[in-house]
Order: structure tokens, then sequence, then C-alpha cells
């Protein structure tokens, strides 16, 4: 096929997003062109998000389209804005654009994706992890502000983050899912205390934050009082398609350093039975891949449903279960670790060694809501079977017993 052939089979939209890449690569190229400057470009190209409005580092095209921009522009050398922020680019985006104020919308979404402004995620708490609508924590109306009380856990990357997605008790007397409200919340304002939390791969990746009197202006509420269970659903199911939802290459990621550490290995190691675990570790990896393609071909613009909990489920498992695989290749010397000595990572879920990877790959099947979680949302909305036992359905949060 010719490249006249190839242009013309394309549709319109795809002329013009291959059109918008040819310009993004020849006027900023990525091999001379500082990260942040790239990304702004892209942003303002409206190739950062090709499903998002106009103005908003998108298009209001098909999201299928990204997939394209992405492959091109990887391949030229562009820098990946999720490295640096992945719950602002995976999660917090995605839920300012939906239930922003324009001035919000305006405000954050390029910083956020270029990465001067990391963002975090603050829903988990330590009464309330698997059951998020249970959250205590406070925001009580002061005018045109709200103070904010409270704790929160598992927040990942708020030492970096300059802006925090937080939800918050506003109505005690309302049933626990009707008495929340969303905000944007400073990460360096008066009153917000940011605490490590190391994990057993030695790093603080995640922290727990504390609200003591907080002020967070009106303007920086997400949706109407009352709706941050509807604002929180957004961000959740973004993030499950964040976590489990990428479209690695074929034989890329977590397989590919088990087939390495195979191929390594001495022939006379290289035993029949390992052969067989290792394929099919790789051929659920593929599946892996095809679904998540599927269920991205499948997925309309907007909030995604419930095939992210399919895609974060399955990775999760098989995530744990690559990783042992491939520090049992490793024999004697899997059992070592370098250092345990805490530090505060400018990135999350970086690997420098299998041993790391798997400490790490313990976390993915309770991140992003529990497999546990998972395996309830699939069961009540995909197969429809009835729903898990809810005595505190009709209750208001004040009276609903907590640990």
């Amino acid at each position: 096929m010719t490249m006249t052939d190839a242009s013309t089979s394309m549709s319109a939209d795809e002329q013009r997003v291959n059109a918008l890449i040819d310009e993004l690569l020849k006027e900023f190229p990525p091999a001379t062109t500082k990260p942040q400057e790239f990304l702004g470009a892209q942003f303002d190209k409206g190739l950062a998000w090709v499903h998002f409005p106009v103005g908003l580092g998108g298009l209001g095209l098909s999201p299928k389209l990204q997939k394209t921009i992405n492959e091109r522009i990887f391949a030229a050398g562009a820098p990946n804005p999720v490295v640096r922020n992945p719950i602002g680019h995976g999660m917090c985006g995605p839920t300012v654009v939906v239930w922003g104020s324009d001035a919000q919308k305006q405000r954050y979404m390029r910083p956020l994706f270029t990465g001067e402004e990391v963002w975090c995620q603050l829903f988990s708490e330590p009464g309330a992890g698997s059951d998020v609508a249970g959250l205590s924590t406070k925001a009580v109306r002061d005018g045109d502000e709200w103070v904010v009380n409270g704790q929160k856990v598992w927040t990942t990357l708020a030492h970096m983050a300059r802006w925090g997605l937080l939800i918050a008790r506003t109505d005690a007397e309302a049933v626990k899912h009707s008495g929340i409200t969303a905000f944007v919340v400073d990460m360096q304002a008066p009153g917000v205390e940011v605490r490590p939390l190391r994990q057993m791969t030695g790093e603080a990746e995640f922290n727990e934050v504390y609200f003591t009197d907080v002020r967070i202006h009106d303007s920086e509420r997400l949706g109407t009082p009352g709706e941050g269970w509807r604002v929180s659903l957004t961000t959740l199911m973004n993030e499950r398609v964040s976590i489990g939802g990428a479209i690695p290459q074929k034989g890329s990621g977590p397989i590919r350093e088990a087939v390495k550490l195979w191929s390594d290995l001495p022939a006379a190691e290289r035993t029949p039975d390992r052969l067989d675990g290792l394929m099919k570790l790789w051929s659920e990896a593929e599946i892996l891949r095809l679904t998540n393609i599927r269920a991205n071909q499948n997925r309309k613009m907007g909030t995604p449903g419930p095939e992210g909990s399919i895609a974060k489920l399955h990775m999760a498992d098989l995530n744990k279960k690559i990783y042992e695989f491939a520090v049992g290749l490793a024999g004697a010397n899997g059992m070592l670790y370098g250092t345990y000595d805490m530090v505060r990572p400018e990135i999350a879920m970086g690997y420098d060694s299998v041993q790391k990877a798997f400490l790490r790959s313990r976390a993915n099947s309770i991140e992003g809501g529990t497999s546990e979680i998972m395996k309830n949302i699939l069961g009540e909305r995909v197969l429809g079977l009835p729903g898990d036992v809810r005595v505190d359905r009709d209750r208001p949060w004040s009276e609903v017993p907590r640990n």
C-alpha cells in the first residue's frame, strides 16, 4: 500500500490527528526539546487526551485515537507524562474535566499534564479503606470557605503533590454515600501535614496526610455539596483503567523481565517445567493485553465502566504470579535485597530489581480497590448477581457503627 493509499483509507479525524502529530514532532523535536516544553505543546495541540474538549488538552474525538498518538510520539522519543504525575494524569485530570468549573479546568489541566504540578488522591482513611463512603474526615462550611479536619492514608506521592483531590464528610445526618463533598485542596496550605509510610521495599511512596483546620475556598469544590460520591466514582473508574488497563506492546512489561531471566539461565536450568510455567504466564499477559485493547475499543467517551475492574483484577493477580516466578528463576539470589534505607521516591512504582518488583507487586491487589471489591463490582454490575448485604444503606452516617 502506498502512502497515498494509506492516507485515503484514514478517516478525516485520523488524518487530522496525524497531521497534528507531524506538526508537533517537527516544531518540537523530542531529542532537542525540554520535556516540559514538549508536553505543553502536546497539550496545546489537543494531543494530551484527544477525547477531552478543545482547549483542555483534547480535540473532542474518539479516545481510540490516543493509541495512535502515543505510539507515534513515544517512538520518536517523547516524554511520558504519566511517569512523573500518574495520579494526576490517570485519575485527577479526568475528574476535574467532568466535575470542575471552567476556571478550575483552565487553571489546573495544563500544568497537571506537563508535570509542573503533581497531584495526589485523598480518599482512603484508617477506618474507611475498601468502604470509602464510610469516611470520617469532616468539612464544615464557614462562609465562603470549608474547614477540614481529619486523616487520609495510603496517599501516593503526597510528599511531591502540589494539589490533592479530597473527599470529605459534609453532612453527618445524610446516608453515608450522600453526605460527601469533593474538593481540590492545596497541599501546601497551613494545617496540611504529610507523613511517610515506609513500605517493605524500603521506600515511602505512600503517605498519611493530616488536616487540621485546613481552609478551602468554596470555589475549589467539585460538584455540588453532597455530590462527592458521584465525583469519587469518576476518579475510581479512571483509576482502575489507569492501573490495569494499559495496552503495552506484545511481550513487554513484567513478562519481558521474566523472559529475559529465563534466557539468561544456564541451559541445564531451563527445564521443561519452568518453560511450561513461563509460557502459561506469557499467554495470560497476552490475553490481558488483548482484553484491554477490546475494552478500549468499546469504551465510549466519558467515565469508564466496569471493564476497568476486569483489567485491574487480572493485572493484580498476574503481576504477583510473574514476579513470584521471576524470583524463583533467580534461585538463592532471589532472596537477596539491596538496602532497606527509607527513600522518598519522586515517581510511583519504580523498579530497579526483580526482588523489589516482587515486593511492590503485593500492593497491586490492594491499591485502586482491593481484588475482593473488584469481584463484587463485576458480580453485581456485569454478571447481575445479588448485591452484598448492606445493613447501613438507609441509615444516617452518624448512626452507622464504626471501629
